[in-house]
């Protein structure tokens, strides 16, 4: 039998993604930013400075039970092992480096620019590249609970090393999603063709995890068909970048299907690559838990202030939807429990 947060089963009518988030409310563009409180904007460094050791909790809102830490992945996760043995995370979402930084060019907004994106993005070789995958996957694994699964994004450059690691360390690969961009930048060489889609590979924790999967959900947001696995769905909207922007941001939209296909209100979810912050704000709309960490200072203040404005806009869109009459989810367990998180190192 399908494992899927109850209220999901449940027959009702079909709607899209669109619906399901109010399009409207969606589209509001983010202004209101609150100030850093000076004790969380102290603790953020120089960003060219390495990453303080052990991490550094920069952001913490205790009513949504939102963590944001400064420093490595591979550190905090070892912290985040050694207090909780048997795994804590229901969902890991990582958008890891692609090792694409070569020195080419690419298209963007119709002018050739370097592809390089930072010192984090560029390969160190096939072994380097490689062990620092394994490295990151394999602690990633430890903190998940026994039904915890991990989506993990990638290009060509990078997935097929990612599944390869996935595999040698007993994970199992649930799906492969394939990303199609409607509009993607052209590919100005003329010698291959236009690179248009990503992959997200869906893995269970081990071959014996009873993932959850909310089938029905799924099932209603794709107009009571089967959804499939390629998911059309545009680059991050404008509105999603006015505070600062990633260069390898994701959209709300794809984070946002992800966590609703495979997790419950109330759930903890994990990203050990941070970014912009966007997993975070999808946890934020949808009353996920969350803990995220980045090595890049102005990234981790990028996130904090998407984190706070979207705190500052009021009620989430689900609870919109709720107040028109729409029928919020429950959790496979109790929504209000307070399950202990992640401490400041």
């Amino acid at each position: 039998m399908k494992r899927q947060c109850p209220s999901l089963a449940e027959d009702g009518p079909t709607l899209n993604q669109s619906e399901l988030f109010d399009a409207g409310a969606l589209r509001q563009p983010t202004t209101k930013v609150r100030a850093a409180p000076e004790s969380e904007a102290a603790i953020l460094e120089s960003d060219s400075a390495p990453p303080p050791k052990p991490p550094r909790l920069a952001h913490y809102d205790e009513a949504s039970d939102i963590r944001l830490y400064h420093g490595n992945c591979l550190d905090l996760l070892d912290e985040i092992t050694a207090k909780y043995t048997d795994g804590i995370f229901d969902m890991v979402f990582a958008d890891p480096p692609y090792f694409l930084s070569n020195g080419g060019t690419t298209c963007k907004s119709g002018e050739r620019v370097a592809v390089d994106k930072g010192p984090w993005d560029q390969s160190r070789g096939l072994r380097d590249d490689s062990g620092f995958t394994e490295a990151w996957l394999r602690r990633c694994q430890r903190v998940l609970n026994p039904g915890g699964t991990l989506w993990v994004s990638g290009t060509h450059h990078n997935i097929f090393t990612t599944g390869s690691v996935l595999q040698d360390l007993g994970f199992r690969i649930l799906n492969v999603i394939v990303w199609e961009k409607p509009n993607p930048p052209p590919n100005l060489s003329c010698r291959y063709f236009t690179h248009s889609i990503e992959f997200l590979i869906w893995a269970a924790r081990n071959a014996d995890s009873e993932h959850v999967f909310n089938y029905d959900l799924m099932r209603k947001i794709n107009r009571g068909s089967q959804m499939q696995s390629v998911w059309r769905l545009s680059a991050p909207l404008p509105n999603e970048k006015v505070l600062g922007e990633h260069p390898t941001q994701k959209p709300v939209a794809l984070v946002t299907r992800c966590l609703l296909a495979t997790t419950c209100e109330g759930d903890f979810v994990f990203d050990p690559f941070l970014g912009s912050g966007t997993s975070a704000v999808a946890c934020l709309r949808n009353r996920r838990r969350f803990v995220g960490v980045d090595a890049t200072a102005d990234y981790v203040q990028l996130a904090m202030d998407r984190c706070m404005a979207e705190l500052e806009q009021g009620a989430s869109l689900l609870d919109q939807i709720a107040k028109s009459g729409g029928r919020q989810t429950d959790c496979l367990r109790d929504g209000n429990s307070k399950t202990a998180g992640v401490t400041t190192p």
